[in-house]
């Protein structure tokens, strides 16, 4: 094909037909790096500026794989931004990706994970390692670090199914990219210690992915119960947590009736038991 360095018209610029790196963000940055969101300019401004940021997002692993789950509530100062954000979305086939922190970047720069990987996986003939791709995102958060700074800090937890050692893994980072992998489970987000501290009670590795999700909707449960920026299960609207399950099947997103089940489950027995089930002393 016949690269036209004049016109787009019928023809590709010469800069999709150039040979280089398999990385999109890497090909955008050389070409048009006014695209990528950490190199765009802010405007200036005085005091402290309200945006919508979404909060608690937990994951953990269980013998088939890995559960990543988030609640429903995006804030903007002490006022409830959107009761139904979602921040648990598909990175590819065999991993999964949500935010805390500034909404509107959080999405963006979901999309693009989701495109750098495709991309790499069209010019490579391959998919990245699960090792490879939370490095891809350790590069993107560091990316955001001017927006981070200047208060847009976007805070991701990775999570997928690791096809070479057959099991499910998770990945923690900071606003700098900072990255580690965690054991069992994590959290991120303004109720990230409340679901922490719950799971630290409930959590078992020989749990079936049922019961899984199930201590991870209590454990959103006390996050909501402690922090007012994380929503709890909404009944009247039928607003429940996102929860996404990735094995070796890859990612499927439970249904929002599935999860509506267990929520109204864990709210009975809150009606008998406010501060939730009770772990063993010893």
């Amino acid at each position: 094909m016949e690269a036209n360095t004049r016109s787009t018209t019928g023809r590709l610029p010469a800069a999709f037909l150039t040979p280089g790196s398999s990385s999109f963000i890497d090909f955008l940055g050389e070409h048009s790096p006014q695209l990528l969101p950490g190199n765009r300019m802010l405007p200036p401004v005085k005091g402290a500026v309200e945006l919508p940021h979404g909060t608690t997002i937990v994951a953990a692993t269980f013998e088939g794989g890995v559960v990543l789950a988030g609640d429903r509530r995006a804030t903007m100062g002490n006022v409830i931004a959107q009761r139904d954000i979602e921040k648990v979305f598909p990175a590819d086939e065999y991993s999964a990706v949500a935010f805390a922190g500034t909404a509107g970047l959080g999405v963006e720069m979901v999309k693009l994970f989701q495109l750098e990987l495709e991309h790499y996986e069209k010019i490579e003939g391959a998919t990245l390692s699960l090792e490879g791709k939370a490095n891809r995102l350790t590069t993107m958060i560091r990316g955001n670090l001017g927006m981070a700074l200047q208060g847009l800090a976007v805070v991701p937890l990775f999570a997928g199914y690791d096809t070479e050692r057959e099991k499910g893994r998770i990945f923690s980072y900071d606003v700098t990219g900072g990255r580690s992998e965690e054991q069992g489970f994590a959290a991120t987000g303004s109720g990230s210690v409340y679901a922490r501290g719950a799971l630290k009670k409930l959590y078992r590795p020989d749990l079936s992915e049922r019961a899984l999700v199930t201590a991870i909707v209590q454990a959103l449960y006390d996050a909501a119960d402690d922090d007012s920026a994380t929503g709890g299960p909404d009944l009247s609207r039928k607003i429940f947590p996102m929860v996404a399950v990735i094995t070796e099947d890859g990612f499927r997103r439970l249904p929002d009736a599935e999860v509506g089940e267990i929520a109204r489950a864990v709210i009975d027995g809150r009606l008998e038991s406010p501060d939730g089930p009770r772990a063993e002393v010893l």
